[in-house]
């Protein structure tokens, strides 16, 4: 196993974290958005009133995006082990 190799099953994984959180990132930041422009509009200055949407939007968004995910995950791991052989010299 070469350094091109660790260095490409690395940076695989780190863009695989990436498009799998981007998901549940994105749905925070626009009810996080959204939440704030009704706290301005409200002169509501509560700060956990962010909390329990941002929640139950990820939650969802899981509940959505899970099988996906989890198939990005799979895939990942089923090309490492198709691979094994390889990466073992």
């Amino acid at each position: 196993m070469t350094i091109d190799d660790v260095t490409a099953i690395a940076s695989q994984a780190l863009f695989l974290i990436i498009k799998c959180s981007a998901p549940m990132l994105l749905v925070s930041l626009c009810v996080g958005l959204a939440v704030s422009i009704f706290q301005t509009a409200t002169s509501i200055q509560e700060q956990t009133l962010t909390f329990v949407p941002k929640v139950l939007a990820i939650f969802i968004s899981l509940m959505i995006l899970g099988h996906w995910i989890l198939t990005q995950i799979i895939e990942y791991m089923h090309m490492l082990w198709s691979n094994f052989s390889v990466y073992v010299r």
